[in-house]
C-alpha cells in the first residue's frame, strides 16, 4: 500500500429525522389524541485514532465521508431510528485540521490508539405533534422538522509516530540498516533519494519489547526551505524519541570530520530548534569500503566524540549500533514517565 500522509476529505453528519404528525385512531376511542413519535438524532462524523494504520492512503480516493441521517418517527409513539454514525479511522500521529474561509485551525492531535474526536455532529431529530398539544391545541396537525447535519472540510496531515527517527544524506545506507535490523524491505539502490517515502521498521528484542525506527528520506542542504524532499518529510522526525543521524564513510572529511553531520544539524535547527535539540546518536556507514589505515585515521579523528562505526551491507557493527539505540530508547522513556510522575494529581 502506498504511503499517504496528507488527505482532505469533506465529512458531513446526519441530519435528524422529521416528527410525525399522526392521531390515535382505535375502534373504541374514535377522537383520540396526537400519538406522533420524534424523529432520530442525525450519526455523527468521528475521527479515531489507531495503531493498525500507518497511511492515510484509504481517503485519496473517498473524499466525502457521511454519517447516516436519523429516521422519521412513526405514529402510536414510535420514535425514529438514530443514524448511524460515521467512524473515520486515521493512523495514530495523525493531525486534523478544519479549513474555513478565514484559514486552517488544528482541531485533534491523535497521539494514541482510541483516542477519538467527533468533527461533525448530527442534527437533532425533529418532536412529533404530541408535543405540540395544549388546552388551546386539542389537535396539532403539525410536527417539528429534523435539523440538518453538519458539514465541514478537514485536512489530515500525518506525521510518522517512531521512537526513533534515521536522519542522513542521500545514499547514506539508512534503508541498508533498517533492512538488516527489522522486517522492512525499502527500495535499496546506489543512487541519491531512492526512498521516496519514510519506511517503518519494527525491532523487537527477545523480551517483546518493540522498538518503531522510521527511515526518513535522505535529506540535502537546504532542505529547510523546501529544496529536495524538504518540507515533506522533515515533520516526520518531530515526533520521535530520538535520532540515529547516519553518515557515509564517503562524505567525511578528515580535516574536518564532523562537517557531514553538520549539515543536516543546520537544517534541522532552520526548520524547527525543537528538533536540533532532540538526542541524536551518529554513526559512520560503509566501512566497508574503506581499508584498514583509512579506518583507523578515521576512528582517531572522531575519538571522543561518541560516533559508532558500521558497516550495514556487511553488518559489522550493527549490533552494537542497536544496542545503542535500545540503550538510549530506555533512557528516553525512563525520562517520560518521570516527567509524568511530577504532573500535578499523578
Amino acid at each position: 500500500m502506498r504511503f499517504v500522509d496528507e488527505a482532505r476529505i469533506i465529512v458531513r453528519s446526519g441530519n435528524g429525522g422529521n416528527g410525525c404528525v399522526s392521531f390515535r385512531r382505535e375502534k373504541y376511542v374514535p377522537r383520540g389524541g396526537p400519538d406522533g413519535g420524534d424523529g432520530g438524532k442525525g450519526g455523527d462524523v468521528i475521527l479515531r485514532a489507531t495503531d493498525k494504520l500507518l497511511t492515510l492512503y484509504d481517503y485519496r480516493h473517498a473524499a466525502v465521508q457521511e454519517a447516516e441521517s436519523g429516521r422519521p418517527g412513526a405514529g402510536k409513539l414510535c420514535f425514529g431510528r438514530a443514524g448511524a454514525d460515521r467512524i473515520i479511522e486515521v493512523p495514530v500521529g495523525t493531525q486534523a485540521y478544519e479549513e474555513t474561509e478565514d484559514g486552517e485551525t488544528l482541531i485533534a492531535d491523535f497521539t494514541r490508539d482510541g483516542q477519538e474526536l467527533p468533527v461533525a455532529r448530527g442534527g437533532r431529530g425533529g418532536k412529533g405533534n404530541t408535543h405540540f398539544k395544549s388546552s388551546t391545541m386539542q389537535v396539532p396537525r403539525f410536527a417539528q422538522p429534523g435539523e440538518a447535519g453538519e458539514e465541514k472540510y478537514i485536512r489530515l496531515e500525518l506525521k510518522v509516530f517512531a521512537d526513533v527517527g534515521l536522519l542522513g544524506l542521500p545514499n547514506a545506507g539508512k534503508s541498508t540498516f533498517i533492512s538488516a535490523i527489522s522486517a522492512a524491505k525499502p527500495k535499496i539502490a546506489a543512487y541519491p533519494f531512492t526512498t521516496l517515502t519514510p519506511n517503518l521498521g519494527v525491532v523487537l528484542d527477545d523480551q517483546g519489547r518493540k522498538l518503531v525506527v522510521a527511515d526518513i528520506p535522505g535529506l540535502i542542504e537546504g532542505a529547510h526551505a523546501g529544496l529536495g524532499l524538504g518540507h515533506t518529510f522533515l515533520r516526520h522526525v518531530e515526533r520521535s524519541r530520538f535520532l540515529v543521524h547516519i553518515l557515509s564513510a564517503e562524505d567525511v572529511h578528515l580535516e574536518n570530520p564532523m562537517a557531514g553531520f553538520q549539515i543536516l544539524d543546520e537544517e534541522l535547527r532552520r526548520f524547527d530548534p525543537a528538533l536540533a535539540g532532540k538526542s541524536q546518536l551518529r554513526v559512520i556507514n560503509k566501512v566497508d569500503l574503506l581499508d584498514e589505515a583509512r579506518l583507523e585515521e578515521m576512528r582517531a579523528a572522531f575519538s571522543g566524540r561518541g560516533v559508532l562505526f558500521m558497516s550495514a551491507l556487511e553488518g559489522a557493527g550493527v549490533e552494537e549500533v542497536l544496542a545503542a539505540m535500545w540503550a538510549r530508547h530506555h533512557d528516553a522513556v525512563a525520562a517520560e514517565e518521570g516527567e509524568d510522575r511530577d504532573e500535578p494529581g499523578y
